[in-house]
């Protein structure tokens, strides 16, 4: 092999180097973009699935405590809980439903979570203390841990100031990124006519749920038939 064919054939290897590296690198930001794009997705889905779960269940026991349903009041008796508990929790879980599906108001909204969190856990708690099994607390331990995440999830706007996430700029100037805060009308009329068809499914299938309950009880010898 003379020289100049040697010269071609080394060239000739370093542009197809060249043209490796180069799809390599064109391949990576279309991989990031790809799993940041699912990332960015699968967030706020969780979020507001979870969301709505423990928004709906405190909304249906509000409506529950404040009647009460015979469920209610023979759970409370068993428990070994005053009668006008029921009346107290009703009220706090009207206003953590309020301030968990409200936009802003990050401050309240902190404190919502924690009673959502005490109110479930503190059941699960009640429950085991007094021997009932897994049928009894799994249903607060489920909503209590929806309570977990929908916290940990929620967005930046919905945090205080020192527990936003922060986000990459390319110029980082350290600071914590809060994102926009939602000011307009829509972003109040959705939650509360989210919470406006929510009380009135609660209100309407409220026999049905007395009935249903009232099953559970006899079959948990709360009550008697």
């Amino acid at each position: 092999m003379n020289m100049p064919d040697r010269f071609d054939e080394e060239a000739e290897m370093r542009k197809q180097a060249a043209r490796t590296v180069q799809h390599t690198t064109d391949e990576k930001p279309a991989t990031v973009a790809r799993s940041g794009w699912n990332g960015s997705r699968i967030r706020p889905i969780a979020f507001w699935a979870t969301t709505l779960v423990i928004v709906a269940e405190l909304t249906a026991g509000s409506v529950w405590n404040l009647v009460p349903i015979e469920w209610v009041e023979a759970q409370l008796r068993h428990l070994g809980y005053p009668h006008f508990f029921a009346y107290v929790l009703g009220v706090w879980q009207a206003g953590a439903a309020i301030a968990i599906i409200a936009p802003r108001l990050p401050l309240i909204k902190e404190w919502a979570y924690a009673g959502a969190f005490f109110l479930w856990s503190s059941a699960v708690v009640s429950h085991l203390i007094v021997g009932d099994g897994l049928q009894t607390w799994g249903v607060p331990l489920m909503f209590g841990t929806c309570a977990l995440v929908s916290w940990a999830l929620r967005p930046a706007d919905r945090r205080l100031p020192k527990t936003r996430l922060r986000r990459y700029r390319p110029a980082d100037d350290g600071q914590d990124w809060a994102g926009p805060s939602e000011t307009r009308p829509r972003a109040w009329a959705v939650p509360i006519g989210l919470l406006v068809i929510l009380y009135a499914v609660s209100f309407l299938t409220l026999p049905a749920a007395e009935a249903m309950t009232h099953g559970w009880a006899v079959d948990l010898g709360w009550i008697e038939k």
